[in-house]
């Protein structure tokens, strides 16, 4: 594996990390262009976005260019990858602390769901008189 040439941010992902999600990176096509970009570095520029809250014209100089970086990640948006890496990292994350691959339960308090601006539920609630 090819060391990086650059000082680590602390969005990088680890060793680990790759090695767990490379496999799921969608591969060139058969008849297209060879990559000539690294990908772990496209993650990389990806996840410091995401952590630091750039544009992406404000990617650090150190990553692959910004138009690249955002092309993978709008087409990765729009073709599923990130929901299927996201599906197949859940699964492997629950069955690691050996729960079920889908949770059996969810949870709705008074903070998530809001139903009136005045009121409340006594507001809502018909009065027979």
């Amino acid at each position: 594996m090819a060391e990086l040439k650059r000082k680590s941010y602390t969005s990088d992902l680890s060793d680990a990390q790759w090695r767990r999600i490379r496999p799921l990176i969608p591969r060139t096509r058969p008849r297209g262009r060879q990559r000539e970009v690294n990908m772990r570095e496209i993650l990389n520029a990806i996840f410091y976005r995401l952590k630091n809250g750039c544009g992406w014209r404000d990617l650090p100089h150190d990553f692959p260019p910004y138009q690249t970086v955002y092309e993978y990640f709008r087409a990765w948006t729009l073709d599923g990858t990130w929901q299927r890496i996201h599906d197949i990292i859940h699964k492997q994350v629950r069955h690691l602390y050996s729960k079920a691959s889908q949770p059996s339960a969810g949870i709705i308090d008074s903070q998530s769901v809001k139903t009136s601006g005045k009121g409340g539920l006594v507001a809502m609630m018909q009065v027979n008189g």
